[in-house]
């Protein structure tokens, strides 16, 4: 891998037997914020524009609206921040499920311990480098690593399956260079073995910020234990990850709660460690087998009410990536990439040796079902003829020291798009060149051209350059 340069992160004294959040707190800023009026809403919209974030009063206003009118213009300006910010590139990436051996007793999820009719599997470093050239076949760059809260799955046997993922290449350029894990909350101690593995982000979702339906749900096992997992992203950022990862499992509790609680912990990672989430997943609750909470969850979330979350969350978090996962279907997730979502998982599986699997195959080891089953090549197809989005596999940021505080920063200034546009643009063309078919490789070239010709001669004869280059058979070009 290329070297890193992080830079050092304060962490300032925290308490990790408090918990930070007030259920009482945001309920009154709930009830105080209902029935707003269309000025009320207005105004939060106006504000939103100038792209410095929202309060968390904004957010119950914006959540608590029913003017449909002002959900559309929700709408328009969640698309106009996401573009002002990222541009209208897609990161994509693909889960690379590790291990479905899990300790914990989940009431919502295929993995629990208690879930007998699950095929429990963790793949060995072979089975491990067998995917990951499956997703490189596919033209994937980056994997999100998924590991099953169990003790075989510890930090040194995470660090050796990582290792393996990037050690993995094929004849035509193809190699994994981001790493993104999934995995059980560690010690810091632990945390910091993991960063020896070069990853990119680490991710953990706290499932649901309301404490009594968190222990409802978490019978058994680690994570069990609310504070332990609320505490997590102040562990590995002590540790020196830069990046870190939040997300609720809408479905468990009141997304109006949920929704404000995790903006709650947003605000504590900027208080605490100087620098927010690199990130924010929106997973809802989907069926899996084994459990019977995830075939009726007890606080539905429909399409409409999803979609707001979705645009409310980019307005209040401008410079965090918004992620959306192949949980949703394509037609929904089309839509929400015009509320500001700014990565997409592609051709995912959900089991461990899902890719070399069948179908069939996959169902009794899957941690869920998913709702979008198109190819890379057929998404990436959509996104360039229907969203005139660019599909990037960029890792350039991540490999250049981007990261954390100072990637922020660069957003901040609107300045982080001036390197992403040109990054994505490359290692589409690289996509192009080594895996699309024909009609993509066609659209996607006519897209980069519309692109060229929208910069100022200099930018666009650097980055011609590039693609060249990229043409004539080099590989892993960043700026």
């Amino acid at each position: 891998m290329t070297s890193q340069s992080h830079h050092q992160i304060s962490i300032a004294e925290y308490d990790p037997t408090q918990n930070f959040i007030n259920d009482d707190d945001i309920w009154h800023i709930i009830n105080q914020s209902a029935n707003p009026s269309a000025t009320e809403v207005q105004a939060v919209l106006e504000k939103a524009r100038s792209c410095d974030g929202l309060s968390l009063k904004d957010v119950a206003i914006l959540l608590q609206n029913t003017d449909p009118h002002m959900d559309q213009e929700l709408f328009t300006v969640a698309k106009e921040i996401k573009d002002t910010i990222y541009g209208n590139r897609i990161v994509l990436f693909a889960p690379l499920y590790v291990s479905n051996h899990c300790a914990n007793r989940c009431t919502y999820c295929g993995f629990n311990e208690e879930n007998k009719h699950l095929k429990r599997k963790t793949l060995n470093q072979q089975e491990i480098h067998n995917e990951v050239q499956i997703l490189q076949d596919m033209g994937h760059k980056r994997v999100l690593a998924v590991y099953g809260e169990h003790p075989r799955n510890n930090v040194n046997a995470i660090v050796e399956s990582i290792k393996t993922m990037y050690s993995a290449k094929d004849g035509r350029g193809g190699e994994i260079r981001r790493v993104n894990v999934n995995c059980a909350p560690m010690s810091i101690e632990d945390f910091k073995t993991l960063k020896t593995a070069a990853i990119g982000t680490y991710q953990c979702f706290q499932e649901t910020y309301h404490r009594a339906t968190y222990e409802s749900v978490h019978i058994k096992g680690q994570k069990s234990d609310f504070l332990y997992r609320q505490y997590a992203m102040h562990r590995a950022m002590e540790a020196g990850i830069d990046d870190v990862g939040l997300g609720v499992l809408f479905g468990l509790y009141d997304h109006r709660f949920e929704l404000l609680s995790m903006l709650t912990h947003v605000q504590r990672l900027e208080q605490d460690c100087g620098v927010g989430p690199h990130t924010i997943s929106f997973p809802r609750i989907e069926p899996a087998h084994g459990s019977q909470l995830s075939t009726k969850p007890p606080y539905d979330v429909d399409d409409e009410c999803f979609k707001r979350i979705v645009a409310i969350t980019r307005l209040a978090v401008p410079y965090t990536g918004l992620i959306m996962s192949t949980r949703e279907s394509a037609g929904l997730r089309k839509e929400l990439l015009e509320l500001g979502v700014s990565q997409i998982s592609a051709g995912s599986c959900t089991a461990p040796g899902g890719y070399q699997a069948s179908k069939e195959q996959n169902t009794d080891a899957e941690q869920f079902s998913i709702g979008e089953h198109r190819s890379v090549n057929d998404i990436i197809y959509e996104l360039v003829t229907d969203s005139n989005s660019i599909p990037s596999f960029c890792t350039g940021c991540y490999r250049k020291g981007r990261t954390g505080d100072h990637f922020i920063g660069l957003a901040k200034k609107q300045f982080i798009s001036k390197f992403c546009q040109p990054n994505a643009l490359i290692t589409f063309k690289e996509y192009l060149k080594d895996y699309a078919d024909k009609k993509t490789q066609e659209a996607g070239n006519q897209l980069i051209e519309r692109e060229l010709a929208a910069m100022s001669p200099a930018r666009a004869r650097n980055v011609r350059n590039c693609l060249n280059r990229t043409s004539a058979g080099e590989r892993d070009i960043y700026l």
